[in-house]
């Protein structure tokens, strides 16, 4: 009797190749790079000082310095809660000066201020408020822009609308500093201050459209007058 054949099924292994997918992905990543818009940088842009006019510049600089100076020192209150020691805004303090600082009158120059306040206040208890008046005169012309700016009357290209209000700005600002008519803030935060109102403090800059700004440490001068305050410091931190 002959044999019947039997049939034997072959077995293949399921495998799918991803080298397609992998050049796939490249591609749609390299559309994407190239079709997407980049976010903005929303940096102040703040006018500097040229070389060309040196000599002049610093002769007027200790003049202009002191007319222009505002100074806003902001403190606080640390209070420890779940042996974590920290600083709420709740705690902020803001005291501020004009000009140069004369320790003999330190506590009657020193101004305490009720907060930071909020755009468009006219309570002078509150720093915007100082602020905005302080820079009147820039806020104003800036102000006309920003209508123009808004109504693209500059140009139908945002980018182009958005340049050209950018150099208005940033002109008036470099105008109004050269003639000393706009402020110089300096921002002292003591050891206690918190970090937001620091922040919210910087933002105030770019609201108010301050052109110069910079953050330094209390001079001996500042913490006299907080002293005289009656605002008791702690102690720096020891060097390691």
């Amino acid at each position: 009797m002959a044999k019947k054949d039997i049939s034997h099924q072959k077995k293949f292994e399921t495998r799918i190749d991803f080298t397609p997918m992998v050049d796939m992905n490249m591609l749609l990543i390299t559309f994407f790079m190239l079709c997407t818009t980049m976010l903005k940088s929303q940096t102040m842009k703040i006018a500097l000082p040229s070389n060309s006019n040196e000599s002049q510049i610093e002769k007027n600089k200790n003049q202009a310095a002191e007319s222009q100076a505002f100074t806003i020192i902001l403190d606080g209150k640390e209070e420890t809660k779940d042996g974590n020691v920290s600083s709420t805004s709740a705690n902020s303090k803001f005291y501020y000066y004009e000009g140069k600082l004369d320790p003999a009158q330190a506590a009657t120059q020193l101004i305490e201020a009720k907060g930071i306040g909020i755009k468009g206040t006219k309570d002078t208890n509150f720093l915007t408020a100082v602020l905005q008046k302080k820079n009147e005169k820039a806020l104003k012309k800036i102000g006309e822009f920003k209508k123009e700016w808004e109504a693209h009357k500059y140009s139908n290209d945002d980018a182009q609308n958005d340049a050209i209000y950018q150099q208005k700005a940033t002109a008036v600002l470099a105008e109004l500093n050269a003639s000393h008519e706009t402020p110089i803030v300096m921002i002292k935060p003591t050891s206690r201050a918190n970090y937001a109102d620091v922040i919210a403090l910087l933002d105030q800059m770019q609201i108010n459209s301050i052109g110069t700004f910079q953050l330094e440490t209390l001079s001996k001068d500042d913490t006299t007058a907080l002293q005289a305050k009656g605002v008791k410091l702690p102690p720096p931190p020891a060097a390691k």
